[in-house]
């Protein structure tokens, strides 16, 4: 069961409405409490009629078919000219001329402040660090990687799919800076088509890896045969990270 409503960011565009998804599982009334995964881009995640580009994960589709015990917490991103990359983004950076004031930490503030204590009041969840994940694809993905560099307080686990280091042109500085909790677990892949889309993508990708390995993280990288940067790809994606993040 999906359940959606309309909310605000008033750090970032006050007065402009966006939707909120929940992915609650078929055994949610008969569960006492259920791990949560916090997502970017939730428009894309549920239906194709909601879907950017007409196509989405069809996340909650794999979950009911699995009988997977858990919550999804999702919100749009923001459409409006340049802001997802805006939101997205920890850092100011530039692309295609354009400049792009980086409002990521704002959102992060928001989501761990506001968004995550409302489903904990709202939801049957298991709020603690080792139940709460994160997750999303291209600037999704480098959120992720940011969110569990600088708030590992709240995630022990995330699942970065495609993200974007070329906005950072390597590494991003938040992981080489970042003293990561024991136990923290990451799922990341590239399509290997998807390499040719930047320049020096796949050595981001392998010296990110690298970086996080070094640190402790318990990675799980795959480069996937054939994948590019789109929805239909990321869903073939799904059993991987979920089997990575919440094995038994």
């Amino acid at each position: 069961m999906i359940e959606s409503w309309d909310i605000e960011i008033p750090s970032l565009n006050k007065g402009k409405k966006r939707k909120a998804y929940v992915y609650l599982p078929e055994n949610y009334e008969e569960g006492t409490a259920f791990p949560v995964m916090y997502m970017f881009d939730g428009h894309n995640l549920f239906s194709d009629e909601e879907a950017t580009y007409g196509k989405s994960w069809g996340l909650s589709k794999y979950l009911d078919e699995n009988k997977v015990p858990l919550i999804i917490a999702a919100v749009e991103c923001n459409h409006e000219g340049h802001e997802r990359l805006s939101e997205y983004s920890p850092k100011d950076f530039e692309r295609g001329g354009i400049k792009v004031c980086g409002k990521g930490k704002k959102y992060m503030d928001w989501l761990v402040k506001t968004f995550k204590p409302y489903i904990d009041q709202n939801y049957k969840t298991l709020p603690d660090w080792e139940h709460t994940a994160i997750g999303g694809s291209s600037m999704g993905g480098l959120m992720t990687l940011y969110a569990l560099s600088a708030y590992r307080k709240y995630f022990s686990r995330g699942a970065a799919l495609s993200p974007s280091l070329w906005v950072y042109d390597g590494v991003p500085d938040f992981i080489k800076s970042a003293n990561y909790r024991a136990g923290t677990r990451l799922y990341t892949d590239y399509g290997s088509k998807e390499f040719k889309n930047h320049d020096n993508q796949r050595i981001y990708f392998s010296d990110t890896v690298k970086a996080l390995t070094d640190k402790g993280v318990f990675v799980t990288s795959r480069i996937v045969p054939n994948g590019t940067h789109c929805e239909a790809s990321w869903e073939r994606q799904i059993p991987y990270f979920i089997s990575v993040l919440f094995e038994k």
